[in-house]
């Protein structure tokens, strides 16, 4: 009960489902129910809350701004219960030690790490290491224990599963785009070492032969540029689309996405510590589906 509202908890489940899926019957799928049933608790969790979170669209289900802040909260809470399943079933005693986890910079300092504190608090005798590092480490030589890659891994002996994708947009302050023209906008890129990642081909196909006037190895250099005005930057959407600095540029081109693959040894996986990592990790990112990889 919050100010006279009394809120199901439960139909939180359904608001989740129906944001991710866009569709009733995937919602449906989801949480193996009729997608009757999704829509009379979606429809009851509105009503509870005095506000629409979709609106109907005829490809599917659309999120209202009231919506998208209430999946915001809805998955905090979903990650909270999924949590507290884990404790109940590992044991929380047997929940302890030393977790290395290795991730992409950016990615580790802007996603995981705001994400850590829920798991440590669940299991405070968890000594937990996040690592942000730019090149793929060998979880044979114990780098770390639990790596997240953002391409598929070449090592057939690992555990890797597939829990998302991060997908990029282009990127510019709102001053830049007023004060030059189409032919006169100069793009922020990698250097020639990382020609190669998605983003990059992405960015050059963008650009089409248009100017690069700044280079770095360094997403977050390249953030910070495309803030201070210096051009346009390919940059993952839960970064700039949060950024009130940026203002995303419509392009032709499909904008680039990259798999988020979370990587554990066989022989680690069966340690609890290492399980409820992985678990809490993977959960994580496929809670995040709508900020990381938006469908708008």
């Amino acid at each position: 009960m919050q100010n006279g509202t009394m809120i199901n908890w439960a139909d939180l489940r359904y608001l989740l489902a129906l944001a991710r899926h866009g569709t009733l019957s995937g919602a449906a799928r989801e949480v193996k129910a009729e997608h009757t049933t999704v829509s009379r608790r979606v429809a009851a969790l509105e009503q509870a809350l005095g506000t629409r979170l979709f609106e109907r669209q005829a490809g599917g289900f659309i999120l209202t701004p009231q919506g998208e802040q209430a999946v915001v909260h809805a998955q905090r809470v979903e990650e909270e219960v999924h949590a507290l399943l884990r404790q109940v079933e590992a044991g929380a005693p047997s929940i302890e030690g030393k977790v290395r986890i290795s991730a992409p910079p950016v990615f580790a300092a802007c996603f995981i790490a705001p994400r850590l504190a829920s798991l440590r608090q669940l299991h405070p005798r968890l000594e937990i290491e996040l690592a942000g590092e730019s090149t793929a480490i060998n979880l044979f030589r114990r780098d770390a224990d639990i790596a997240i890659r953002l391409s598929r891994p070449q090592e057939s002996s690992t555990i890797a599963r597939l829990v998302g994708k991060l997908a990029y947009g282009l990127y510019a302050t709102p001053a830049y785009l007023a004060n030059a023209s189409d032919a006169e906008r100069e793009f922020l890129a990698y250097d020639d070492s990382l020609d190669n990642v998605p983003q990059q081909k992405w960015l050059h196909s963008v650009a089409r032969g248009r100017r690069i006037a700044f280079r770095s190895n360094d997403l977050a250099a390249l953030h910070a540029a495309a803030a201070q005005g210096m051009g346009m930057a390919a940059l993952p959407r839960f970064i700039g689309d949060g950024d009130e600095r940026l203002t995303r540029i419509p392009v032709d081109a499909a904008g680039a996405t990259r798999d988020i693959w979370l990587l554990v040894h066989p022989d680690l996986r069966r340690s609890p510590r290492i399980r409820v990592a992985f678990d809490y990790l993977a959960e994580a990112i496929t809670a995040s589906r709508a900020l990381l990889d938006p469908q708008d």
